[in-house]
């Protein structure tokens, strides 16, 4: 049995329950910088192990594994850390903000020896797991196209003070998740373009950076995606049209996963046309706390996957490689909102010094 801390307790919470309730991890510690937060959480959980040092777990010989859920910007040093201390790491999306580190991070992790796995918890929802085990069975044929996307009216969100900060991005933040799905399917991007803007409702909040986006991918082998993402408006309702979606169309059939929505529908090569949905256990499962505002059962199903990696020696997607790649077409996305122009991801790499080779691609 893996032993768990977890630094950061807003997100964190989740990961909280999910280890709890865990057959493969043992919880340590918990850690957060808000004193305040750890009382609220020991209270909660009934688990008094916390500390406000992260310094603490680093340095305790009872913990084996470190997971990330702190701001963006504060990723990179905190996974620094965490290998520098010869720990296994989790760390929440997006995986770093910024693509010079990441040869840093290739470097320690291979020194270190130890396993890296980024928390992209939305591959780890119901309908998307049934998706993707869907397209392998070869259920919809040869992939034509994927669409996804992320609208979701997180005006709350802003209250949180680092969110207001110019480190803080909704491209990274947000639309990271849909880019996961098209990076799941179509790993191989090339080139991107699209466009951001400030909304009328982030600029009265005093958000810095764009938050509504649409871009279009294009692999190496002409295959062409898009994802869009809108985060501080109204959202339909849920029951015409989910928050987050993934759409693949193929040479034989389709099929669309949904989130929050325990829903999933599919057109075979058979042409039978199924929508699917899960009862209350599986929701119970996912959704632990009030509303959907946390999604501690994601959380549990790629831990126990990571878990499973460590004990049985296999590779847990995404990895630190798989991460960084991630990054890299994050930054090529920002660059085309701020020139207007396609950008080519080797680009992004080249400038950072970073090889196809050293990332898998």
């Amino acid at each position: 049995m893996l032993r768990l801390g977890i630094l950061g307790l807003g997100e964190g919470r989740s990961t909280i329950s999910a280890s709890l309730a865990s057959k493969k991890f043992k919880l340590i510690q918990i850690c957060d910088a808000n004193k305040k937060l750890c009382e609220e959480r020991a209270l909660e959980f009934d688990f008094q192990n916390w500390t406000t040092n992260y310094e603490d777990m680093l340095r305790s010989d009872k913990i084996d594994m470190i997971a990330i859920y702190t701001p963006d910007h504060l990723h990179f040093e905190h996974i620094k850390l965490a290998l520098q201390h010869g720990k296994h790491v989790v760390c929440t999306k997006p995986f770093i903000d910024d693509l010079a580190q990441a040869n840093e991070l290739l470097e320690l992790a291979k020194k270190s020896r130890k396993k890296i796995f980024v928390g992209q918890s939305s591959r780890f929802f119901e309908p998307a797991m049934r998706q993707k085990k869907d397209f392998d069975k070869g259920l919809i044929g040869e992939l034509i196209t994927i669409e996804s996307y992320y609208h979701a009216d997180h005006r709350w969100f802003l209250e949180k003070g680092w969110s207001l900060k110019q480190s803080f991005k909704w491209l990274y933040g947000g639309l990271s998740h849909p880019v996961d799905f098209v990076r799941w399917y179509m790993p191989d991007i090339e080139e991107v373009m699209g466009y951001g803007m400030l909304s009328s409702n982030g600029l009265k909040a005093g958000l810095k950076n764009q938050d509504t986006m649409h871009f279009i991918f294009k692999a190496k082998d002409g295959k062409i995606a898009r994802v869009s993402g809108a985060y501080t408006g109204p959202t339909q309702p849920a029951s015409r049209d989910s928050g987050m979606s993934c759409i693949l169309r193929g040479t034989e059939g389709a099929s669309q996963a949904d989130y929050h929505e325990l829903r999933y529908s599919v057109t075979t090569k058979t042409g039978e046309e199924k929508i699917i949905t899960w009862g209350d256990a599986t929701l119970k499962h996912y959704f632990r706390f009030e509303g959907q505002s946390h999604h501690a059962g994601e959380y549990q199903n790629y831990l126990d996957y990571f878990a499973d990696s460590i004990n049985n020696r296999f590779t847990a997607y995404p990895d630190l490689k798989e991460g960084i790649g991630t990054v890299a077409l994050l930054q090529a996305m920002d660059k085309s909102m701020e020139t207007g122009l396609p950008v080519k991801i080797d680009e992004i790499l080249k400038v950072n010094n970073i090889t196809r080779e050293s990332i898998g691609l």
